[in-house]
């Protein structure tokens, strides 16, 4: 499949946060930043990939080795399309242009 170039937003909160920041920042990399917001971490980052869906869950999955109680809500952007997520259930799909 065709590799495409994904903007990651998201919003990760655990019952762990010492234990799951430092697989973030290994996770995302260079290619993003990590902040600490209340009881969870702001994540920016750029990804490569087959699909927002595949992308997600190799990264859900790879937090939640670490930590079970660990929750994700992405955005993923590529091109004109942007996918929600929740965990690992797509919640929406939109063109960029719509609000």
């Amino acid at each position: 499949m065709v590799q495409k170039k994904y903007q990651l937003t998201a919003t990760v909160t655990s019952v762990s946060p010492s234990t799951i920041k430092p697989l973030i920042e290994r996770v995302i990399g260079s290619n993003g930043s990590v902040k600490s917001v209340g009881e969870g971490f702001e994540v920016k980052a750029e990804f490569t990939g087959e699909s927002a869906r595949d992308l997600n869950r190799i990264v859900l999955s790879e937090l939640r080795r670490a930590e079970k109680k660990t929750s994700i809500r992405s955005e993923w952007t590529s091109e004109d399309m942007t996918e929600k997520f929740f965990d690992y259930a797509l919640k929406s799909t939109r063109k960029t242009s719509e609000k």
